[in-house]
């Protein structure tokens, strides 16, 4: 009788921005012997560094990482590129590991590779760099106001907030004549290995605080020089990010040092909110720990393994 095919397991860890993904999977990738795929939309670019709290190589302790610094920002990279990236990487690895890690806080990265993405038809680099530029001028709200004229079905979901979700939406109908949310059909795609999904919080008082003291180590390890550096390439959509816009707005003139500080933590915590809004849309979807419970989790995983 032919032997039965070992099952491969990828192991999935999200959670809101200075949570504790990063020290939890190194530890997890040392206990299972593997390798760990960041799926942090920002951590992807290389000139990026200080203000994406990219894990340096002694936070990395020899653990491999993929989709750290793999590409550079004057590259058109999206959650489809990342998709079909990721599955070849993970088709290599599954030959010699059981299990392999995917980490990080950018939902719709981490959808892509577990259920797939729409296809997207082609769009015309011209009218993304219009749009971006007639947010520049006038900020949101007339893209806004397009948006809800050409595709009011995406329009009544989208985040109103998200400038880079908006511009591609109206990028998609601009170019292609059709709205946005007729490409999307959202069917799951099968994967040839197991998905076990592990979601991390905290309490929030603790979070909030522990993502402050991200904000003022990123301020001491030159995030201001690092953000100068990259002024000339902030219409860049790497670059419509919390961490960075702020420290634009301040070099543009439109606030003080000290607001652009209170700023960048304010809109930090907000993001972080966001990434648990998304992660938490379907309950079931994730086991939720604190990144302390390591008993807890390495159980879970071994659990889910077993069965």
């Amino acid at each position: 009788m032919a032997s039965k095919k070992k099952q491969k397991y990828l192991v999935v860890v999200v959670g809101p921005t200075a949570v504790g993904k990063t020290d939890l999977c190194v530890q997890l990738a040392k206990h299972y012997h593997t390798d760990i795929i960041s799926a942090d939309s920002r951590q992807f670019f290389k000139e990026m560094n200080v203000g994406t709290a990219k894990p340096t190589p002694e936070e990395q302790q020899g653990i491999k990482h993929y989709f750290v610094g793999s590409h550079s920002i004057s590259e058109e990279y999206n959650a489809g590129a990342f998709e079909a990236d990721v599955l070849q990487l993970l088709a290599k690895l599954f030959n010699e590991k059981d299990v392999v890690l995917m980490t990080g806080g950018s939902g719709l990265y981490v959808r892509a590779v577990l259920e797939g993405m729409d296809e997207m038809p082609e769009t015309d680099q011209r009218i993304r760099e219009e749009l971006s530029g007639q947010l520049e001028r006038e900020g949101i709200a007339p893209l806004l106001e397009q948006l809800e004229k050409l595709d009011p079905v995406y329009f009544a979901q989208v985040d109103k907030a998200n400038t880079q979700r908006v511009v591609r939406a109206l990028e998609v109908c601009l170019s292609s004549g059709q709205p946005y949310s007729s490409f999307r059909k959202s069917e799951k795609q099968e994967r040839p290995f197991q998905i076990i999904k592990i979601g991390l919080n905290r309490d929030r008082a603790e979070l909030y605080s522990r993502i402050d003291q991200r904000m003022d180590l990123m301020l001491q390890q030159g995030l201001l020089d690092e953000a100068k550096a990259l002024y000339p390439y902030r219409q860049h959509n790497a670059l419509q990010t919390v961490g960075y816009k702020e420290i634009f707005d301040y070099l543009d003139g439109k606030y003080n040092w000290e607001e652009a500080v209170r700023l960048l933590k304010r809109n930090s915590r907000r993001y972080a909110k966001r990434q648990l809004t998304w992660f938490t849309k379907h309950p079931d979807e994730y086991a939720w720990f604190n990144p302390q419970q390591w008993e807890e989790i390495v159980g879970y995983i071994n659990e889910r393994m077993s069965r």
